[in-house]
Formats: structure tokens, sequence, C-alpha cells
């Protein structure tokens, strides 16, 4: 058997020949499956951790809601506030508004919170949108937050960077805020006037329309950036007061509370925790809950990414297959003197088992050092694409999410790919492997 490593090495060594062409095709081929899985998959995981990143940064860890308006809220609130862990606590209204500035009208969500104190202040700070220090613009570091994360002012409003951007809208700006729920009542009062027999009464009608239709102004006090394209491009804060009065919500009305903790992967914990301390009409959710559609369409992809890059590497395997099958005819006669001269069977497979995994080895290594370059050199390779073609390969717009190509390698993703890939060429070298051991050696002889 020590024989074999050595006889398979030298089958392997460049000869100019047809075999030797193969063979390094049979190396590249599953090499670029390696490279492409490791780079993909690296690139869906990175994906997937920007994603939680960004989630856990802005949004609450937990929300607690009675699965429609939720009455008296400052009785769970303080006992909520009083849990061990909990960083902080406030009552939300949230839904669908119109916004009118300067005419041009959109539908973003509100979020109607207490104003944010302590270390909460701080955190919604450090997610401000900033804009380059005029002194010095190339500086990163010295760049200026755009405005303040202040909602003290009922009338005030911190808007998301891409609504901002979408309308031309800055610090200072005055927003017109209209409430759904004034579409029905105009509708019904529309109505009243068209059917009213007098002009008194149309005159009401249109002064009852007049009241209803005065919207809620509120002054842009601070553009932030949460790094998700979907938060940034609809979210609204403003009061909780100001969107009580949007709802027409009683002062202790809100739609829910809102939890963060000190540590939002340990969410389910303090799920378990509120369920006991809370009656049971209230329904508590973690934020992966209320953000499932995201991540299992994340996972879906990955794995669907997984299932088809590894059929590159059987594509590679069969080359490999192919090559061995090649070269045990063409060594025949040599294959028939081996077992003359008392090679056993086992010992003559494992030549071509030991070309099947060095092969299957150099194509690995292979594959993992271009993708390490491709990975290192990501953003750089993305630009220049993004220049050369005019196409922009991971738009915020489209991913949800900023701050370049993302991408995290996991040690279990690498030895996935690794073990599958030399998995499939080891397979593949069985069968020339089998049928060169099964070669006898008065007709491989006698056939030269």
């Amino acid at each position: 058997m020590f024989f074999s490593p050595f006889l398979a090495t030298r089958y392997l060594k460049p000869k100019r020949t047809f075999v030797s062409i193969i063979t390094v095709i049979s190396i590249l081929g599953v090499a670029l499956g390696v490279w492409l899985l490791a780079v993909v998959i690296a690139v869906f995981t990175g994906y997937g951790e920007r994603i939680k990143e960004s989630i856990l940064g802005f949004e609450p860890h937990l929300v607690i809601d009675s699965g429609g308006i939720l009455r008296d809220w400052p009785e769970p609130y303080e006992k909520i506030k009083a849990m061990e862990g909990v960083v902080s606590v406030t009552p939300y209204v949230r839904g669908q508004v119109v916004m009118d500035f300067q005419g041009l009208r959109s539908a973003p969500m509100i979020r109607g919170i207490l104003p944010p104190e302590g270390a909460e202040l701080e955190r919604m700070r450090s997610k401000l949108a900033k804009d380059p220090d005029p002194r010095d613009p190339l500086d990163s570091k010295k760049a200026l937050p755009r405005g303040d994360f202040s909602i003290t002012d009922p009338y005030s409003a911190v808007v998301g960077d891409g609504i901002a951007e979408s309308q031309n809208i800055k610090v200072g700006d005055k927003l017109l805020l209209y409430s759904p729920r004034d579409i029905d009542s105009i509708l019904k009062s529309l109505q009243s006037v068209e059917g009213a027999k007098d002009e008194e009464g149309r005159k009401q009608g249109i002064e009852e329309i007049k009241e209803m239709t005065a919207p809620q102004e509120v002054t842009v006090t601070g553009i932030f950036d949460s790094g998700h394209w979907d938060f940034d491009a609809n979210i609204v804060f403003v009061h909780l007061e100001t969107a009580q009065v949007l709802y027409n919500f009683d002062l202790e009305e809100c739609h829910g509370i809102a939890v963060r903790t000190d540590d939002g992967f340990k969410a389910n914990e303090y799920q378990e925790k509120l369920h006991e301390l809370l009656p049971q009409q209230f329904r508590v959710l973690t934020w992966v809950q209320m953000h499932k559609l995201i991540f299992d369409a994340v996972a879906a992809e990955r794995q669907a990414m997984y299932l088809i890059l590894f059929m590159i590497m059987i594509v590679g395997g069969f080359c490999i297959m192919n090559t061995m099958i090649t070269v045990t005819f063409q060594k025949k006669s040599e294959i028939g003197l081996l077992k003359a001269l008392g090679a056993r069977e086992g010992q003559v497979a494992w030549v071509f088992l030991f070309q099947g995994i060095l092969v299957g080895l150099v194509g690995v290594l292979v594959g993992l050092a271009f993708a390490e370059l491709t990975l290192y050199f990501r953003n750089d390779m993305a630009g220049w694409i993004g220049k050369t073609f005019g196409v922009d390969i991971f738009s915020a717009e489209i991913y949800k999410v900023d701050g370049g190509l993302p991408a995290k390698q996991t040690l279990r993703d690498l030895v996935i790919i690794s073990t599958g890939a030399f998995i499939a060429c080891t397979v593949a070298s069985l069968i020339p492997a089998l049928i060169a051991a099964s070669l006898q050696p008065a007709k491989a002889l006698r056939s030269e």
C-alpha cells in the first residue's frame, strides 16, 4: 500500500498530455465550486448578521400588545419597568399617516413614543445621520449629526434618512401629518353634504370637513440612519401624545408597549418572564418573531445557494471520474504488471483513490485561497463592477441594509464546504479505482 501515494502523484505530474489537461480542468472545477460556495455563503451569512445588527440596534427587543387598542397602559408599563434586565420601556402608537411636505405627499409609518432619556437617548442619538464637517469634510470621525433625537416637544418629529433624501427634508422643516381615521369621517361628511337639502346644511358640512382636515404640524428636529433601508425610508418618530391625537386615542390608550433589555439575544427568556408577569390577554413577541419573514427568507435563500453551488462540485467530481477512468485504460499494462508482481487489489485501488484525494485536496485549497482574496477585496470589486457596467450589485433599496457588501465566514461553513468537496472527489474516484482493481493481469498484459 505504501507505493500507492507514490504512483498516484507520479500519474498526476504534468506531461503535456490530454490526461494532464483533464486533470487540471478537474482541479479547477473543484476549486470553482469551493470558491463560489465559500464566497456566496459568506455573503449570505454576513447579510443575515447585518440585518440582525440593524434590527437589534434600532428595534425593541420585545413588544407587548393585546391584539387591538391597549387601554390603561400605565399599569403593565410600571410592572415591566421594574423587571430586572429591562433597559427601557415605552408605550407606542404605530400606524400609517399621510404626510405633506411642501405639496409632496407620502404615507410613512409613525411611531409615537415617550421621549427617550439617559442611555436610551444616547443610543438613539448614535443612530442620527451625519453630514461632513465643513472644516474637515474628508475626516469621517468629525462628521456632524443631523439634528438631535429630540421629541420632548409634542410638535417635533425625527424622520428617517430615506424619507429625508427622497423629499429633500432638512432639520427645521415643517411637516403636516394627516390621520387615516379622518379619511372615513371626511367621506361620510361628503355624503351628508351631497345629500343636504338646503344651503345651511351644506355650509355646516363643509365646516366639519375643514375641521377634520386640520393636520398636525410638526417640526423636524433630527434625521436618523438606522442602517436598515426599510426603517429609514418609512418611519417617522413623534411624541406619544401627537400620535394619540392622530389616532383619536385617550392619554392612557396605545397600541402596545416596546421593551429593550440588556441582551437582545436573551429575548426568549424575557418573553417567558413577561408571560408569567402579565395577564393572559397580553401577547408578547420577540424581535425575531416580529421580523420572522425576513429571517426565513434569508435562511431559505442561503440553503438554496448551498444546493445549487454544490452541483458545481459534483460536476467537478464527474471530471475527476472521467480523468481516472482514462488513466485506468491508459495504464492498463502497468496495472497488469503490478498485479503480476504481487500487488493486491486493494493496493491498486488505493493508487486511484489517492489520485482523487489529491485532486480534491488541491482543488479545495485553491478554491479557499481564491475565496479569501475575493472576500478581502469584495467592496473594491463591487465598486469596479458598478462603475464599469453601471450595475449596483448590492443596492440598499433592494437588500434593505447599508454599509457595503457584507460578509462573514464561519468555521462551520468552511468545514462543510471543504468536507463536501473532499467527499465528492473521493467518491468520484471510487468507480475508476474499482475498475483498476478488477483488471485481470493476464488480460491486461495480453492486450498490450
